[in-house]
């Protein structure tokens, strides 16, 4: 399909406990269907470890690595040096950065080989002091946590980010369009097109969409300045915009605003910030060691008490005691009428959803 490659491009899949296997298999399937349709090895890739030792994933496989972190930067000199490093991640990011890690990748980086975080991997990455003055992603579970550590770094919330030769992506099937994009940019669309067909993928997305459909939003399309509000109060979670601000930045007025979320997502303004604020908060209860008070601080509420008090008529449950009864991964229950939880907050009076919020 076309002329040999002279100089095929290699990559070291770092991986660390816990890592998501959806998101690793994803990248090395795009690289080996590349291969594939072009005939040809123009991708190569081999997998390490800190210490060179088997890695169990977040799904319970483990994974043999060929090297350890060691070998891989003695092989920098070599003419076995990657084109590219991959850093696979998942739950429990931050127990698994380290100092031989970040120094790795920071050579790595001086001697021009271009980087990637897929799924947390962003965190490794930021931990590095990588990520200084670039833009990236990371799964948005991982978003509040990452926001609080590295809180200078500008973090998207879109499937992928390209930044002077440091990619970062959301993890899961979007590591496939994240090394379709890679793949097209090597050999055109033709190439991608053809990988395409192989995997039965409809289509490669854009590095900007979205993570995920906005809270009780059914697959049908939003009013574009709802998504606009929605994305403002997504940006100011710890210091909150009155809603008469966030209805002149959509250009409507606060009933306008109203109406238009009350007819499309069938609760009013205030009450969908909440939601946005106790979905924050519940993952920084689950997946960082802040305090009570700090998570409340970061989340928009005046006071630790008002914070637990709307907590637990959303949740069912107290900050502390879902901190208590934590599992290594949390996925937000959806914020619908029919949730126990959500039905009492979204019974609750505008007069005193203002006071508690």
């Amino acid at each position: 399909m076309t002329a040999p490659f002279s100089s095929p491009r290699s990559f070291v899949f770092y991986i660390v406990p816990d890592f998501t296997m959806l998101a690793f298999t994803s990248a090395i399937e795009a690289l080996r269907l590349a291969n594939a349709v072009l005939g040809q090895e123009v991708y190569s890739w081999r997998i390490a470890s800190a210490d060179g030792l088997p890695v169990r994933a977040s799904c319970g496989l483990t994974i043999t690595p060929d090297n350890s972190v060691t070998v891989e930067r003695a092989l920098l000199l070599t003419e076995r040096r990657p084109s590219m490093i991959v850093v696979c991640s998942g739950w429990n990011v931050e127990k698994h950065v380290s100092k031989s890690t970040a120094a790795w990748l920071r050579e790595s980086r001086k001697r021009g080989i271009e980087l990637a975080g897929v799924c947390t991997g962003a965190y490794i990455l930021a931990d590095a002091h990588l990520l200084e003055g670039k833009r990236c992603t990371i799964h948005w579970e991982n978003l509040p946590v990452f926001a609080e550590n590295f809180g200078g770094i500008n973090c998207h919330t879109g499937l992928m980010e390209s930044d002077g030769g440091i990619h970062s992506c959301a993890g899961g099937a979007a590591c496939f369009d994240m090394m379709m994009h890679l793949i097209g940019r090597d050999f055109g669309p033709k190439v991608v097109s053809a990988v395409m067909d192989q995997a039965m993928v409809d289509r490669v997305r854009a590095p900007t969409e979205r993570q995920r459909m906005p809270l009780t939003v059914k697959l049908n399309s939003l009013n574009p300045k709802i998504l606009k509000a929605i994305e403002l109060m997504e940006e100011h979670l710890s210091d909150r915009l009155p809603m008469e601000e966030i209805a002149a930045a959509v250009c409507l007025s606060r009933r306008q605003v109203e109406r238009l979320f009350q007819t499309e997502l069938e609760t009013s303004p205030s009450r969908y910030y909440l939601q946005l604020r106790l979905e924050r908060a519940r993952l920084l209860v689950t997946q960082s060691a802040m305090q009570i008070v700090e998570i409340a601080v970061a989340c928009g509420f005046v006071s630790a008490s008002h914070f637990s008090k709307c907590y637990r008529q959303f949740h069912g449950i107290s900050p502390q005691e879902t901190r208590e009864q934590r599992q290594p991964s949390v996925q937000m229950p959806a914020l619908r009428k029919s949730h126990p939880a959500g039905e009492r907050l979204h019974m609750m009076p505008e007069d005193e959803l203002r006071r508690v919020a």
